[in-house]
């Protein structure tokens, strides 16, 4: 028997509407986002569901996909389906925390919340990501070295698709050079500011100064970290880790590496969206890949995931 592993898209997969039918199907994805407008001080369901401009501004995004997210968690857990290991992409690595059952809910909440006022508030301005499309990552990582500014790899996200951010004027400076060097195309993203670049390293501070509040439980389905591309050990780590993680480049390719050498076959992304799905046909073709975003997309599971 292979492994399953649950993973969690980050932000840019939000749209109004989005878990609605899970909200309105399941009392346990209702009392989710019950937990999640406590913990935030937002109604997060009017967030997800009404006609808004808010879904898209980093500091709503945030706590709206992760509300999503557990949700949908929860509904798959209380049909017994159970990961052999969990990740998610930049935010969606909370969501595989709350897989991993390591914070209580409210607290993650909270703390998602927090962080994306400070990653919202870190650079107001001037901050900037670009894809960088067809060259490989090393020849991506060595240009942003060599151009003046700050500029540095935010995602390994799978060859041929790396995110690169920092200053404005840095990050458009690499751009040319890239294209210069092979790169098929560099898309500036939508985004409010440079995640993943040391300009959030202030940002990542004070995000630990609300984690040092916040109990942790030991880690009962093993987890990712995007910092390291590898499993964190024990529970003494997660919180370092995710201090590091708004500042630090997202290792979601070796995240993935990491698992299938660990035996993972099945990948069940839950969550707005396909961009890890994407992502997985360019990183391993072999492995199957099941999306999660509907109530009806649940009888794509196996009957045999479940404990």
């Amino acid at each position: 028997m292979g492994k399953t592993a649950f993973i969690f898209p980050g932000q840019g997969s939000q749209y109004v509407g989005m878990g609605k039918d899970f909200y309105e199907k399941f009392p346990a994805a209702r009392d989710i986002f019950d937990k999640a407008s406590e913990a935030s001080g937002l109604d997060v369901a009017a967030l997800c569901f009404e006609e808004n401009e808010q879904i898209h501004i980093t500091e709503y995004t945030q706590i709206a996909m992760l509300t999503v997210e557990v949700a949908l968690l929860k509904v798959l857990e209380e049909m017994g389906y159970r990961p052999d290991a969990a990740a998610g992409l930049s935010l969606g690595e909370y969501a595989a925390l709350a897989a991993a059952d390591v914070m209580d809910v409210k607290d993650l909440f909270y703390c998602v919340r927090k962080r994306g006022i400070f990653m919202q508030e870190a650079v107001p301005t001037g901050g900037a990501m670009t894809a960088i499309l067809g060259l490989d990552s090393e020849t991506i990582a060595k240009a942003c070295e060599e151009t003046d500014g700050i500029v540095s790899v935010a995602n390994y996200n799978c060859p041929g698709q790396t995110v690169i951010t920092g200053e404005a004027g840095a990050v458009n400076a690499a751009s040319e050079r890239l294209k210069e060097l092979g790169a098929k195309r560099c898309v500036p993203l939508k985004v409010s500011g440079p995640f993943h670049s040391p300009m959030l390293k202030g940002a990542g501070e004070k995000l630990g100064q609300v984690l040092a509040d916040i109990s942790l439980k030991e880690i009962r389905v093993p987890y990712l970290s995007n910092v390291t591309g590898d499993y964190v050990a024990d529970t003494s780590q997660v919180k370092e880790l995710l201090v590091k993680q708004v500042s630090s480049s997202v290792r979601w390719q070796e995240c993935v590496e990491r698992m299938i050498a660990d035996g993972v076959d099945t990948f069940v992304e839950i969550g707005p969206g396909k961009s890890l799905s994407g992502f997985m046909r360019k990183i391993n073709r072999d492995v199957t890949v099941i999306n999660v975003e509907k109530a009806e997309d649940l009888e794509k599971l196996p009957l045999s995931g479940r404990e």
